[in-house]
């Protein structure tokens, strides 16, 4: 089962998506793949920035959101975003705190995290990470 960052999601919108990505993707069954609701919010505000905002939006929500389904963040990610952020802030490795929660939500339901931002997730401990951008994984 896989959480898709938001980077992932963004990559599915491109008129040419990487083909490794969508390849991935197919392979699955839908009922294995989520999202986080603070990649819902960033892609929201992603779109809301454009001059076409609600034609874009509805694209991402007919060709993207609903295929996977979106797990809010609650009280047991919200606790472990925060030990994640303080425990990240004591070894001096910071990461923004959108970043934290995708984790959070991740790790709360036991799920594989899909992005390309490898460098920032790979600081969270016994999250597993797998970037589909990459034919090396």
């Amino acid at each position: 089962m896989y959480l898709l960052d938001t980077n992932i999601l963004s990559e599915l919108i491109k008129k040419q998506p990487n083909p490794y990505l969508r390849s991935h993707l197919n392979s699955k069954p839908s009922n294995s793949l989520f999202t986080s609701s603070i990649c819902v919010m960033e892609l929201r505000f992603g779109s809301a920035l454009r001059q076409d905002a609600e034609a874009f939006w509805l694209k991402i929500t007919q060709e993207i959101l609903k295929r996977v389904r979106v797990i809010s963040i609650g009280f047991d990610e919200a606790v472990m975003a925060g030990d994640i952020l303080a425990s990240l802030q004591k070894r001096g490795q910071p990461i923004g705190i959108e970043d934290v929660l995708i984790a959070s939500a991740a790790l709360a339901h036991h799920l594989t995290l899909i992005t390309a931002n490898i460098r920032h997730f790979s600081r969270i401990e016994n999250l597993i990470i797998e970037n589909w951008l990459n034919h090396l994984g």
